[in-house]
């Protein structure tokens, strides 16, 4: 097994990446580019087919397994990507599609269940039982390792950590519509209007702040907001540090309901901030949670986390779905 090459691949709204690996190498080599932005199935299957080639080159016919973390929904068990709510295509069967290309089984898992189960085979969480993996990026998810088992749920969409609720007064208005979600307050598409309800909250409209201003036009982005921080802005490190907080409430659910013995953060706004992120994390955590508190550190897998995971579900995918491609 430590030898056999699978390809992995990572689909996101956004961009798309496909890699050659395997267990003993990990990822050996790894190409990328934009997703493709039509309301068209076959499209977007076509996409996925000429990453699997091209990366695979001259091993194609030696690979054995294709494993895929994808943006959700999902329905993992006829490995379908139903319609997600950033990218155009619908009912895309990508699974069948890649199987019945290649003549070898395909996998799908949600990207951020597959990013876990990478952190386990690949990253910090080797030998451990119970590892929780959450993103911090434009929206906010989760994967969980409980007691050596992947956790999926009916359809593969368990673990929608970005949708839980931190605020049960709902003041901030989630993109999925339901209000007081995490994703709502600390999500990076988000956070421009959480500083501007901060902002207004605590009557800082009158600072003479460039933070302040860029809000109150609605100019503000998260970048501009953590790099402001940096830089020692007094009004920006106060909203970061709520932020902080709010995350660490996030952080404190998850502890109390999965007791995981580590939770690793990937993400762009976790990797390109790591302490202005994890510190008020790490120290408000307790006060929220009655269970032990576990470590909580930055992936060390970076922004390749889903795709060594993609590789890890092709080598090794869980019990469940390698029964159901025995059985059909």
């Amino acid at each position: 097994m430590s030898s056999k090459l699978v390809v992995g691949i990572d689909l996101g709204a956004t961009n798309v990446r496909a890699a050659l690996g395997s267990l003993d190498q990990g990822i050996i080599k790894s190409i990328g580019e934009r997703t493709i932005q039509e309301p068209s199935a076959e499209k977007l299957i076509e996409q996925l087919i000429s990453l699997v080639e091209r990366v695979a080159g001259e091993k194609l016919g030696e690979i054995q397994a294709i494993g895929m973390g994808s943006i959700g929904p999902l329905d993992i068990w006829k490995g379908v990507i139903l319609n997600p709510s950033n990218a155009p295509f619908r009912d895309v069967p990508v699974t069948e599609a890649l199987s019945e290309r290649f003549k070898v089984p395909a996998y799908l898992l949600n990207d951020c269940t597959v990013a876990v189960l990478g952190e386990t085979v690949f990253g910090a969480g080797k030998n451990l039982k119970n590892v929780f993996y959450v993103t911090l990026s434009s929206g906010i998810g989760g994967g969980a390792v409980v007691d050596g088992n992947l956790l999926l749920g009916k359809d593969g969409n368990a673990v929608e950590i970005g949708h839980i609720v931190i605020d049960f007064d709902g003041k901030l208005k989630c993109g999925c519509g339901a209000r007081g979600h995490w994703e709502s307050y600390c999500a990076g598409k988000n956070i421009p209007s959480f500083a501007r309800y901060w902002i207004t909250v605590n009557k800082k409209e009158s600072e003479k702040s460039p933070v302040v201003e860029l809000t109150l036009k609605g100019e503000l982005t998260t970048e501009y907001l953590f790099n402001a921080a940096k830089t020692g802005d007094k009004i920006a490190l106060e909203i970061v540090e709520e932020i902080g907080r709010l995350n660490a409430i996030g952080f404190a659910n998850i502890t109390t309901l999965y007791d995981p013995e580590l939770i690793t953060v990937g993400g762009a706004i976790a990797v390109n901030n790591e302490s202005l992120v994890l510190e008020p994390i790490r120290r408000h955590l307790q006060e929220y949670t009655v269970n032990r508190v576990p470590e909580v550190k930055l992936t060390p897998l970076g922004d390749e986390v889903v795709l060594y995971g993609a590789v890890a579900l092709a080598i090794n995918p869980p019990e469940a779905l390698r029964s159901l491609k025995e059985t059909v």
